[in-house]
């Protein structure tokens, strides 16, 4: 699932080619894509005919579109847009979702879901090959920095990047629990935008094993850990983020190379950067976690 450098990619090429654009029709392609939007597929398309994008924005590794409904022949009987432009175009990215800005003489992805005709004569394409992704409408919860959250994502916490994160909170939360901190780092309650891989590097990069308990590590580690997933995350921003394969791709359909720099994820039996060890693989919640037995002790009895 993409993570937080691979949305804001993507948030960021939303904001620069779908904002400010008016949204002529909605066309759904597969059921599924809509599926979250449970009055259904006409309505999501009648509600979106007319209105325009105001905002594209992200919370963690989630991301959605402000809406403003008040030029809509719709918005006069659906009951959601009473609260315009308060209304949010959720998008869910799944596993392999991708949001596209391209000419509409483009041809068809084999996977489109969802097309959006935009009033500047482009269109946005919702592609997603496993369609676990998806379009949903929701409406917006206020919160103490004047932005709308929708109210389906108001439970997930700030990211790093968020001006409303406050790493001592975090720290603190984190002291009083006794879990394994890499199931806290992937906690998206607490801080938002950390997931399998980006947790695995920042571990590497703080020398701590992710089977460590909380309560066990000192606050000043636990602050370490938190600049070093703050860090690895802006610089796989800097370079479009993290792409195995070509599903993760901005708007425009490029892929990102931060995968070049990665120094854990996904290095089993190479050696450690730092130290020349051979890098292992353990199992962890159904994924796998990577580390190195040198500079990551595994703690006794985990």
């Amino acid at each position: 699932m993409p993570e937080l450098p691979e949305v804001e990619v993507v948030r960021r090429g939303l904001d620069a080619h779908a904002v400010g654009r008016t949204i002529e029709s909605v066309t759904v392609h597969h059921p599924r894509a809509v599926r979250r939007h449970l009055p259904g597929a006409e309505d999501l398309a009648g509600v979106l005919a007319g209105t325009r994008i105001v905002a594209a924005r992200r919370r963690g590794k989630y991301l959605w579109l402000d809406i403003d409904t008040s030029a809509s022949s719709s918005s006069a009987v659906d009951p959601l847009t009473e609260a315009a432009p308060d209304v949010a175009l959720v998008i869910h990215l799944g596993m392999s979702g991708q949001m596209l800005v391209c000419d509409p003489a483009t041809p068809d992805p084999t996977h489109l879901r969802v097309r959006a005709a935009l009033g500047d004569g482009m269109e946005l394409r919702f592609v997603d090959q496993r369609t676990f992704g998806g379009w949903f409408l929701d409406a917006h919860t206020d919160t103490d920095t004047g932005v709308g959250i929708p109210s389906t994502i108001a439970h997930i916490g700030p990211d790093p990047f968020d001006p409303a994160f406050d790493p001592r909170a975090v720290v603190a939360t984190w002291r009083t629990r006794h879990t394994e901190i890499k199931r806290a780092l992937l906690d998206q309650t607490v801080v938002s935008g950390i997931g399998n891989i980006y947790a695995d590097e920042a571990l590497w990069r703080a020398r701590i094993h992710g089977a460590r308990p909380t309560d066990e590590i000192g606050p000043r580690k636990l602050n370490d850990l938190l600049a070093a997933a703050t860090e690895v995350m802006e610089q796989a921003l800097a370079s479009g983020g993290t792409s195995f394969d070509s599903l993760y791709v901005n708007v425009n359909g490029q892929s990102g190379y931060f995968e070049r720099s990665l120094n854990a994820y996904g290095r089993e039996g190479q050696p450690c950067r730092r130290c020349g060890r051979i890098m292992r693989r353990e199992q962890f919640m159904n994924r796998s976690s990577f580390s190195c037995p040198k500079c990551q002790v595994r703690p006794r009895g985990a």
